[in-house]
């Protein structure tokens, strides 16, 4: 994956502009990871912008939650809720199971996980209520053909 290319200095600490959100934001461990998703599904994988939704609320046993990107379909349904976490914090169950949660109130396909170095997109089936890891994130174009 590439670094998010624009970043700036300011009085606070480094920003880096949010190309989905269209503002700059703090430029922590995580959000360096969500950027840089970001930028690789664009860019790489020809996801649209306007179809991901960062940091948006979520209600989940009566809490509010954030998820750190909802992507949708065309149809504007939710398909892959993206979970982020800092380089040094491992895709683990406990991962795994944060997004699961979100999913109680999406029900998403598609599960990806990401600490930057380690990435996982998981297949939900809700029948059985398991989730089967995929070899890679595909291609927009694919993921609109499975």
């Amino acid at each position: 994956m590439l670094e998010p290319p624009h970043t700036r200095q300011t009085p606070a600490g480094t920003e880096v502009l949010d190309i989905v959100r269209r503002r700059w934001v703090a430029l922590t461990p995580e959000e360096w990871v969500r950027q840089t998703l970001i930028h690789h599904l664009h860019h790489d994988k020809l996801y649209p912008l306007e179809l991901m939704q960062v940091e948006g609320s979520i209600s989940v046993n009566n809490m509010s939650r954030r998820c750190d990107i909802v992507i949708y379909n065309p149809q504007m349904k939710p398909l892959i809720i993206v979970e982020c976490k800092r380089p040094n914090v491992p895709i683990n169950q406990q991962v795994a199971d944060q997004a699961s949660r979100y999913n109680t109130a999406l029900h998403v396909p598609y599960l990806l996980l990401t600490n930057g170095r380690q990435t996982l997109l998981l297949r939900v089936d809700a029948a059985s209520a398991s989730l089967q890891a995929l070899p890679a994130i595909p291609s927009w174009p694919e993921l609109l053909e499975s």
